[in-house]
């Protein structure tokens, strides 16, 4: 990497140019670099990302190099230049740690984070009035006090943010909390070392009560980095309300009050909200017998913020009544909570017997409701998301299956929720006219919205040519040009769209067919003394026939995936089942379910599983095999499971 550049250089080396890790010349020069999505939780996982990379490099290192100050300036560094770039960019991050312990240079940590908006400069509170901050935190003054050198570089396609931090423990700007200290403060009250009576516990040195300036600074920094960990990736806003109650109380203030916007969906679509108004969601006292008439008294007058103020700390009138003789008087502050420009709720906090919070508690509060804002607004996020999965989920599986005469069924479907959006596993057992009911179990490439897609074009399409009459390899022909000639219109559409925007056209691998679908598909017609079925499959996990006496049997061959191959010729098989007789079906979140290098279907698994249910019911064999798939792993299934069970009675 060369001699660290001064704040208004810049860095020669382009982000793609790879750096050797390991040693180089004459002194230690090790990288570590990663790209993250640039959402709410990006913060949090650069975190996690350079805590690893400093944990690793302090097992080959010299004892005592890796201090605890540097670790937690590094992990408050990095959060800062993500969340910069979080909320004025939205582009994906990479980030890039480099320590390095060169000739002649005086060894330093670098941490760089690179976006994809060149054109957006970086925002920086020290150019900003006391109003109208917006929610990226106190940003490059915190870095500025931590680094002993910094810098930007704009290129053609990324803007790269960098700092370094000394080894040796001694910033280049002595201090730290005092960085919440400056034109944003409220009117300038007292320091933390001024405040009368009990020290704040955040501010006083363990053990001595008297608060010591430096630890005070990093010791800030260590609970803002350790909270931003602690917020990250809460996927429930009530649970990130308590979370703030205890990150605050007693650390901060005597008191806190979390209000949060409820938002009511209309009819324009799960994404429209409108606020409803504030509901209080977490009242937090140092003492618990407070709480209930401190919570009583505040849902009375929920705070009003003018929007001018943004996130900046506001005085509100101190509910002295609900705390007693000792809590007659003090002083309260409200910070709104403003995520992606949205209003989310308000913040309220309280400590008796001061006049006026001190400027660096104002300005740590301030600091850590804008990572709540944050945490709430992912939140929200997931849920809208789980949400719309829930609601497309249920509109692309059956209300109900069909009841067939002489003929028991029973279905396992587990969708493995990962936040990614509907399943792509699918089952359908419906009626098709003249005495035939047909059955299918499918599993499309991928899930979320492109599966979706595929799989609302596939269920009401076989519904619709089976009660056509069409015979099942007829069924199969249809659907597979279907999803090709689809595929085809979505690819056209795509490209048309790239070049009205100018941009080139990419060169899909596989060209334009990227909608694969795995599908059994059968037919069932019940006759005097049993069932005749008649079935094929379509790149799927064949189906086991299991007799009276234990005997399992594959009953199809394998044949093409449905949307990868056009005049493709599909066969089927036909045959009885007598009384007695179990076909059971399944989806690959069965067969390939892991357990280390194993999988549940090697060496026939699943048919000796079969095998073992003879004689159940339907419904016993399904929850048997379910069970087995289960306790196959040490942990959860990683992939959507479906099965589906029909026995002759």
């Amino acid at each position: 990497m060369g001699a660290i550049p001064t704040q208004r250089e810049t860095i020669s080396r382009a982000p793609d140019t790879p750096v050797p890790e390991g040693h180089e010349g004459a002194g230690l020069h090790t990288v570590v670099r990663t790209t993250l999505p640039g959402g709410p939780l990006a913060p949090g996982a650069a975190r996690r990302f350079v805590r690893a990379a400093l944990r690793a490099w302090a097992e080959a290192a010299e004892p005592d190099t890796f201090t605890e100050r540097l670790v937690d300036d590094a992990l408050v560094v990095v959060s800062e230049l993500v969340t910069n770039a979080v909320v004025h960019a939205g582009t994906d991050i990479d980030i890039v740690c480099c320590l390095h312990d060169v000739e002649d240079e005086p060894p330093g940590l670098v941490v760089e984070v690179s976006d994809h908006h060149p054109s957006r400069a970086v925002r920086d509170d020290v150019t900003e009035g006391s109003y109208g901050i917006p929610e990226y935190g106190r940003g490059l003054r915190l870095v500025a006090t931590l680094a002993t050198a910094w810098g930007i570089t704009y290129r053609t396609t990324t803007k790269t943010v960098w700092a370094q931090l000394p080894l040796d423990g001694v910033s280049a700007v002595c201090g730290g909390v005092e960085a919440y200290a400056g034109e944003g403060a409220l009117d300038r009250g007292p320091s933390a070392a001024e405040i009368p009576g009990p020290e704040l516990t955040a501010f006083a040195e363990p053990g001595r009560g008297v608060p010591d300036r430096d630890w005070r600074g990093h010791g800030a920094l260590s609970f803002l980095a350790e909270a931003s960990d602690l917020l990250a990736g809460q996927l429930d806003e009530d649970l990130v309300a308590a979370l703030t109650g205890q990150l605050l109380v007693p650390r901060l203030a005597d008191w806190c009050a979390v209000w949060l916007e409820d938002e009511a969906t209309g009819w324009h679509g799960p994404e429209t909200a409108v606020a409803t108004g504030p509901r209080l969601a977490r009242v937090w006292h140092g003492s618990e017998n407070r709480i209930e008439e401190l919570r009583r008294t505040l849902e009375k007058d929920p705070p009003r913020l003018p929007e001018s103020v943004r996130s900046r700390a506001v005085p509100v009138p101190w509910p002295g009544e609900a705390l007693g003789p000792r809590g007659a008087t003090g002083a309260a502050l409200a910070y709104r909570l403003i995520a992606g420009g949205r209003p989310l709720g308000t913040l309220v906090i309280g400590r008796a017997g001061l006049l006026r919070f001190p400027d660096e508690v104002t300005g740590l509060v301030e600091d850590l409701s804008r990572r709540v804002a944050l945490a709430i607004g992912a939140a929200r996020q997931y849920a809208r998301q789980a949400t719309i999965s829930r609601v497309l989920q249920r509109g692309l599986l059956p209300g109900a299956v069909a009841e067939i005469p002489g003929v028991s069924s029973a279905l396992v479907y587990e969708p493995c929720d990962k936040g990614g959006g509907p399943s792509g596993d699918f089952y359908d057992l419906f009626p098709a006219g003249h005495g035939r009911w047909s059955f299918a179990l499918g599993d499309v490439q991928g899930k979320g919205p492109e599966a979706a897609v595929v799989i609302g074009l596939a269920r009401p399409w076989l519904r619709l040519l089976a009660r056509e009459g069409y015979a099942v390899p007829d069924v199969l022909d249809r659907l597979n040009q279907l999803l090709l000639d689809d595929a085809t219109e979505a690819a056209d559409a795509a490209a048309r769209a790239l070049v009205a925007a100018g941009a080139p056209v990419p060169v899909a691998d596989g060209g334009p067919h990227a909608r694969f679908l795995s599908l059994l598909y059968g037919e069932l017609a019940p006759f005097d003394g049993g069932v005749r079925c008649t079935l094929a499959s379509a790149g799927h996990p064949l189906p086991l026939l299991l007799g009276p006496d234990g005997d399992v049997r594959f009953v199809a061959q394998p044949q093409t995936l449905l949307g990868v191959v056009e005049d493709v010729m599909y066969v089927c098989e036909t045959f009885e089942l007598h009384p007695g007789d179990t076909l059971l079906c399944v989806t690959d979140g069965v067969t390939e379910r892991r357990s280390g290098s194993r999988q549940f279907d090697d060496g026939d698994g699943l048919a000796a599983a079969l095998a073992g249910c003879a004689g159940m019911s339907a419904q016993m064999i399904a929850e048997r095999i379910r069970t087995l798939v289960h306790e196959f792993g040490g942990q959860p299934p990683e992939d959507d499971l479906a099965l589906l069970v029909l026995r002759a009675e």
